[in-house]
């Protein structure tokens, strides 16, 4: 194995994640979705393949994707979180700012 790679290896495991709060909504039906995520830089990704696959566990988020498709939906993020220090207390933060958002917005959780 070559330097080059075990440095890009040992440099994508340290990287810092940010947790926060996304949202996807449907311009036509208007709907409105809210999650937690602990990385929102991959959350999308796993939204949309999941959507693509038929399976996501939330059924008016799979509805308005099979009805309107990929094209019909947008991402947003709405907040990011700090870093913190423990898990416990970041799910905790997660948990309280979705909750907000999801009476901010008036929508669903995923």
């Amino acid at each position: 194995m070559s330097i080059d790679r075990k440095a890009a290896i040992a440099a994508y495991k340290e990287r810092k994640t940010i947790a926060g709060i996304y949202v996807v909504h449907c311009a036509a039906s208007g709907q409105t979705w809210v999650g937690q995520a602990p990385n929102l830089e991959t959350i999308q990704n796993r939204i949309w393949f999941s959507l693509r696959q038929g399976s996501h566990t939330c059924r008016s988020l799979q509805a308005a994707w099979n009805t309107h498709g990929e094209t019909g939906l947008t991402f947003g993020k709405c907040e990011r979180l700090e870093d913190e220090e423990t898990a416990y207390v970041r799910n905790a933060l997660l948990k309280e700012r979705m909750l907000h958002w999801r009476d901010e917005l008036k929508a669903e959780v995923i």
